[in-house]
């Protein structure tokens, strides 16, 4: 017996694409699903200006295949250097949707973040002007906090006091990995979203660390224990607007995750739709499922829901979801959330 659910085209407010090779290999994978996408700014180098944001949307574009329709939306990577009227002039021509504030050292690609918080002050001034959302890596890098409570202390000492000086600034807390992220959103009345990833709602820190080290379920910020990740499953599936999905799909050749300093990220642009769809199944909040995915993104960032749709399917029979995706760089691993998906999207 089959099961059909009908949603509005989802978007993806979180997705790295990465470059060359390996974005000719992944883009057809988000592609397939998805109307839209946040991109993320941090190539090597990364983009911090609006003619690079402009280059690297062009090069996105013509690495989309022919069949597929898919929008890009680009980001600014912002750095203690970032010009406001740059950014500015950026996102009055259309051409940017956020900025993106990585804390230094925090995750792949971010040495060029921020430091010193007073220095990009004048920007987040002019964010809040223009109502430009600032999309924050929300964990500190201080190396004498363990790396389990990032997040929990970036709220207190970056991301509360930002807000206090700058109550009109509109924020995305992207990726949030713990309760008390959760319990931050839904303590503030405005101007505050969050992204929570597929990955972070199907795995706890068990999963990296049982039984040997798991490199495929390595991912920043790492995954928390159990009482975090219900808390995430409960706002993801609650149908509150304030979260969203941002998947966080992070492609890295297999050498550089199975290694002895591996890479950190999760891919899972292929196959994120039926997990969801799983989630929120085995929750009992189907229903909310396209607010999470369709609808709670383009209502923060303010543009229209897609006119299209998606259909996922439900099968007695597992679904099969390929093991790997082939890039002239080499192999990426897809997600495994390590038990079997009857879920998948029709063609």
């Amino acid at each position: 017996m089959t099961q059909t659910l009908t949603l509005t085209r989802p978007d993806d407010w979180h997705l790295h694409l990465r470059d060359g090779a390996m974005l000719q290999a992944v883009l057809p994978e988000t592609a397939r699903d998805f109307g839209r996408a946040i991109i993320m700014p941090n190539l090597v180098p990364p983009v911090v200006t609006g003619d690079q944001a402009a280059a690297y949307r062009e090069r996105i574009l013509a690495a989309l295949p022919e069949d597929m329709s898919f929008e890009p939306l680009m980001t600014l990577y912002l750095t203690e250097d970032t010009d406001p009227e740059d950014v500015a002039a950026a996102y009055a021509s259309g051409l940017i949707k956020a900025v993106k504030l990585y804390p230094a050292g925090a995750t792949t690609n971010s040495a060029s973040g921020v430091t010193d918080f007073d220095k990009v002050r004048a920007v987040l001034e002019k964010m809040a002007e223009i109502g430009l959302p600032l999309c924050t890596h929300g964990e500190v890098t201080d190396h004498d906090i363990d790396i389990f409570d990032r997040e929990a202390v970036f709220i207190d000492r970056v991301l509360d006091p930002i807000r206090c000086a700058t109550p009109d600034l509109r924020v995305v807390m992207e990726h949030i990995t713990t309760s008390n992220a959760a319990d931050y959103v839904r303590s503030q009345d405005k101007n505050l979203g969050a992204t929570i990833t597929t990955h972070h709602l199907i795995i706890n820190r068990n999963h990296i660390l049982v039984g040997g080290i798991k490199p495929h379920y390595y991912c920043l910020p790492v995954a928390k224990r159990e009482e975090h990740r219900l808390a995430l499953r409960s706002a993801a599936t609650s149908g509150d607007v304030r979260f969203f999905l941002g998947t966080d799909s992070a492609p890295h050749i297999d050498p550089a995750k199975e290694s002895g300093c591996g890479c950190a990220g999760c891919f899972t642009a292929t196959n994120t739709m039926p997990l969801l769809a799983h989630v929120f199944e085995e929750e009992g909040k189907l229903e909310n499922l396209e607010k999470f995915a369709s609808q709670n993104g383009p209502s923060f960032y303010r543009l229209p829901e897609n006119p299209e749709t998606i259909t996922l399917v439900k099968s007695e029979a597992a679904a099969k979801f390929p093991k790997k995706i082939h890039s002239d760089d080499g192999p990426v691993t897809v997600f495994d959330p390590g038990f079997d998906i009857y879920w998948a999207v029709a063609n």
